[in-house]
């Protein structure tokens, strides 16, 4: 299930210039295709090198992440209460945590393929919501990409991805509530920080 969501959370339109062309559905299909190809031809990555597969994640998804909309969904109302300084720093160990999970499951990526399915409007138009099938080993996975458009910007950027219904941000989002309620943003940002320390299991 993993594999699966690091397949498809890093198919979007970039917030800093990277861009797939074409809607929703052209870019989960182009930015897929590239990322899993570039998995699977590279024998470093192949054979499990971590800085490998992390200079994957920087260069191949990491450009297509708007991590300021991300990071918001994920925090929720506890964004609000959150000065400027906190925002920037959630975004950045947010951005650390995601890193590290996505680079242990990419070194999984082989004869992975996505089909996508069909794309349908969501919240009154302003979003569109991509659903694919991710074929490998095992049975197919439904994955479900939620796009969006931001300031005004013509490139579609992903806001969550479902797996099976369970959808990935929402899913932080839960699991961050508890340690906002108890300590706030400097609460998440301290289990953040330990979350993310060398050696600890994500």
């Amino acid at each position: 299930m993993l594999l699966s969501a690091v397949i498809g959370f890093h198919t979007m339109g970039s917030a800093d210039g990277a861009a797939a062309p074409g809607g929703p559905d052209a870019v989960v299909r182009q930015v897929s295709s590239e990322v899993i190809e570039a998995a699977r031809s590279d024998n470093a990555i192949r054979q499990g090198d971590r800085k490998a597969i992390l200079a994957l994640v920087e260069d191949n998804l990491m450009p297509y992440v708007d991590f300021e909309a991300v990071t918001r969904s994920a925090v929720g109302p506890g964004w609000r209460d959150a000065s400027p300084e906190q925002r920037s720093r959630l975004q950045a160990e947010f951005r650390t945590l995601l890193m590290r999970v996505y680079a242990g499951a990419l070194s999984q990526v082989r004869e992975h393929s996505v089909t996508i399915l069909k794309s349908v409007p969501a919240a009154d138009g302003e979003q569109q919501v991509v659903h694919t099938e991710v074929r490998g080993n095992g049975d197919p996975v439904r994955l479900d990409y939620r796009l969006g458009r931001a300031n005004g910007l013509p490139d579609w950027k992903i806001i969550d991805v479902g797996i099976a219904g369970l959808w990935l941000v929402q899913s932080y989002r839960s699991q961050f509530a508890p340690l906002l309620a108890k300590g706030g943003p400097d609460g998440l940002l301290a289990a953040l920080v330990l979350r993310n320390q060398p050696g600890r299991r994500q």
